[in-house]
């Protein structure tokens, strides 16, 4: 079981978003399935968890129902 000690790195707080993005306090350093680093300095940082996103492994809410306009007469 892990102690707590000075020399622990600082933890980062990941917050699971129900049907949508897990969100991190950054800055991040994340490393994709092909070992790809990709990095982000926003304080707070959301990733895909549904791989709909053009910019994946960032979030851009590609996730949510998109309502549809219906034309008007």
């Amino acid at each position: 079981m892990p102690t707590a000690s000075n020399t622990e790195p600082d933890r980062r707080r990941v917050t699971l978003v129900a049907g949508g993005p897990a969100l991190i306090e950054g800055p991040v350093e994340v490393v994709t399935e092909d070992g790809t680093v990709v990095t982000s300095d926003r304080f707070l940082v959301a990733l895909c968890m549904c791989r709909r996103s053009k910019t994946f492994p960032f979030c851009d809410t590609s996730h949510r129902k998109r309502a549809r306009r219906d034309a008007e007469d």
